[in-house]
């Protein structure tokens, strides 16, 4: 399930819901509804991979890669990284 590899992710990085909810303005219980439901948009996914400094890619073999950056966002946060 995505949720328990993003839970996974920030684990590994020394990360919080409560930071991860603020990052995407929410509150910390709405979060953890989001973990519970699974429900991540494309652009959460970009948010959170961004977050925990990892690349969102698509990968079709070992030579063709797909990165999707917060340069792919619909409406960039400030201060996101491109």
């Amino acid at each position: 399930m995505v949720s328990d590899k993003i839970k996974g992710l920030l684990s590994m990085r020394g990360k919080k819901y409560k930071e991860l909810a603020s990052l995407f303005g929410i509150s910390e219980q709405a979060m953890r509804n989001k973990f519970v439901r699974g429900s991540f948009s494309a652009d959460e996914l970009i948010m959170i991979a961004d977050f925990v400094g990892c690349q969102l890619a698509f990968e079709m073999d070992d030579t063709q890669k797909v990165f999707l950056t917060t340069a792919d966002l619909r409406n960039p946060l400030p201060g996101a990284k491109e």
